[in-house]
């Protein structure tokens, strides 16, 4: 259930964001992922106009609250960012001058229990960004084979004692299925060392793969980088931030694929030289863009943020 009473909500990289974006330029920006809003109502009072887009309907209902006051200005969408050329075709769009995409779970959906993305807070296991979809954390936790479950928390969560969690699941879900991220949380803790200087908690790495394969987050981001770049606008700009290094991973390497820059996984031809595309876009800055040591005071949950932007380059 939802209210018009607007849950907090801080921005992160705020400045930087529109600094990169300059939104003075007019046109129509996109807010692939609008959240609470925080970003938008920043671009909208910068003069711009916002599609703002998100697979999380309570979140859209708060956004819409927050912008009212900028109604002729903004249009929501339901859908996932990712559907971005579909979306502007449905809606008889062209080109735009600009787009966002915040790809971190919302501080206020780690701060609703019932959301189930949080290990600090009992809740039910789920970690769904759009409630329409049926797969759920506990899905995942109470069906997926053991190996299964401890390549994913390998992969998508980088934990070095994946086959420990997953063993321990795996056994306590025989007694009983395990429902809860309260239930959940504690079994990693059991099984997961408590170390380094900023002591995360055990439990972190588990929930990122749950939640990341629940929301199929890395599916699909390279392309929509490519997708991106089809519809922006000469000199329109593309920003992304990132909060964790495999999502940061992709989106660095298609913005440099697009900017015409050669890496790793460029191909070669028969005589060893790399096949580097034609550049479309110009990278904004070589190294991202990270928070200042101020904002992550203020706001702690800033601290992994990773700001990552390009501009379009017109037509040779």
């Amino acid at each position: 259930m939802v209210c018009d009473t607007l849950p907090c909500h801080v921005p992160v990289l705020l400045t930087e964001v529109l600094a990169a974006l300059e939104p003075r330029r007019g046109g129509w920006f996109v807010d692939g992922t609008v959240g609470l809003g925080g970003h938008s109502e920043a671009l909208l009072a910068a003069g711009a106009r916002v599609l703002a887009i998100d697979r999380d309907a309570e979140a859209l209902h708060y956004a819409a609250v927050r912008l009212a006051k900028y109604a002729d200005r903004v249009q929501f969408v339901h859908d996932d960012f990712r559907s971005l050329k579909k979306i502007l075709s449905r809606l008889g769009w062209g080109q735009v001058a600009g787009i966002l995409v915040d790809l971190g779970v919302s501080s206020w959906q780690l701060d609703h229990p019932a959301r189930g993305f949080s290990f600090r807070q009992d809740g039910p296991l789920d970690m769904r960004m759009d409630v329409c979809q049926t797969l759920t954390a506990a899905d995942i936790v109470n069906t997926w084979g053991e190996a299964e479950l401890a390549t994913l928390i390998r992969q998508w969560g980088e934990e070095r004692y994946a086959g420990r969690v997953a063993r321990a699941i795996v056994t306590a879900r025989r007694q009983a299925p395990i429902l809860t991220t309260g239930r959940l949380a504690e079994l990693v803790r059991q099984v997961v060392p408590t170390c380094g200087p900023h002591r995360r908690d055990p439990a972190t790495r588990t929930f990122q793969a749950l939640r990341i394969a629940v929301n199929r987050e890395l599916e699909g981001l390279e392309t929509f980088v490519s997708e991106a770049t089809d519809v922006l606008a000469p000199g329109g700009r593309f920003v992304a931030l990132t909060f964790h290094s495999l999502e940061d991973r992709i989106i660095k390497h298609a913005l440099r694929r697009e900017a015409g820059i050669p890496d790793g996984d460029t191909p070669v031809n028969e005589k060893g030289q790399r096949l580097v595309p034609k550049p479309r876009l110009r990278l904004l800055h070589r190294r991202p863009v990270v928070p200042m040591a101020a904002e992550v005071t203020a706001n702690p949950r800033a601290r992994s943020a990773k700001l990552r932007s390009a501009e379009r380059l017109p037509p040779a």
